[in-house]
């Protein structure tokens, strides 16, 4: 004869016990525990170890709402993630992807359309107004080792720089260090000179590096040394754009500077202050160009 299901004793509700209060949030669930911070009754599910005692969900995430986290000395929250970085990768590999597809070769990308309408090219900036290209060559690359030397550079400086400078003040280094960068081309290089590569944003942020190292009164000497060595390699190295790279340098260290030594009563407010300045300064330094060349 077949097992028959055990049916529960007359007028006694499935899942709970009129003896016992029922959990907040699973009102079939009766429970004899209760949450140490709001006194409600809640079952196992619904608890978390605390230091003293358990603590329902709800009051657990109610306390790392109101809990501060730490702030960098350049008044960022810290954090650990990266997101601007690997965002920025991801773009100049897909973008390279795009152009190396159009162009039918690996080796020879910068021979596609997209490659052409984007890259840093005197002329176009200043007769066809095509400003964008003071921007978007930064994201551009010559092959597959202009790439990778680049993307590696930028992978180790943002896993030291983006955590300290958070999101915001990273992205704000990173974009107008990679425009100082260009405008350094279109100020001083030569007309028919073509440009590409986040080299001037790269430089922008061991700039960044340079002038965080001095503000927290570290030893600058590993950082010099790299500065050094990769001024040194600008010069020596055919193919590379020198003065993209001292473009990028100095406005990556000079913005850098305004965001950490900005007074602490009114941090935030100084900090954006010093970005727009900067964006300020190289729309007009742009504009006076592009009167000379016309």
């Amino acid at each position: 004869m077949a097992d028959s299901p055990i049916s529960p004793p007359p007028g006694e509700p499935i899942g709970a016990r009129p003896d016992l209060p029922v959990c907040v949030r699973h009102p079939d669930r009766a429970t004899g525990l209760r949450c140490v911070r709001c006194d409600r009754p809640a079952c196992p599910e619904c608890l978390r170890e605390a230091s003293v005692g358990h603590q329902c969900v709800d009051c657990v995430n109610e306390g790392r709402a109101t809990v501060r986290r730490p702030r960098t000395f350049v008044g960022a929250e810290y954090s650990r993630r990266m997101v601007v970085t690997p965002v920025l990768i991801a773009v100049n590999v897909l973008l390279f992807a795009v152009t190396a597809a159009q162009a039918g070769s690996v080796a020879a990308n910068q021979r596609s359309a997209l490659f052409l309408d984007l890259v840093m090219y005197t002329p176009s900036v200043a007769l066809d107004g095509e400003w964008w290209r003071l921007v978007t060559s930064g994201f551009l690359h010559f092959g597959p080792l202009h790439l990778a030397l680049n993307m590696i550079a930028l992978y180790v400086l943002g896993r030291d720089l983006e955590p300290v400078f958070g999101k915001l003040r990273f992205s704000a280094v990173y974009g107008v260090s990679l425009l100082g960068g260009g405008l350094a081309v279109y100020l001083f290089g030569g007309i028919d000179t073509v440009v590409a590569g986040a080299s001037g944003a790269v430089y922008g942020l061991m700039g960044a590096m340079l002038v965080a190292v001095l503000r927290l009164k570290l030893n600058p000497g590993p950082a010099l040394g790299v500065i050094g060595l990769n001024v040194v390699l600008s010069f020596t190295l055919p193919g590379i754009s020198l003065l993209g790279h001292i473009g990028g340098l100095v406005i990556g260290a000079a913005l850098t500077a305004g965001l950490v030594y900005a007074p602490a009563a009114k941090r935030n407010n100084w900090q954006l202050a010093a970005v727009s300045a900067a964006v300020v300064l190289l729309v007009v330094l742009a504009v006076v160009r592009t009167a000379q060349l016309v």
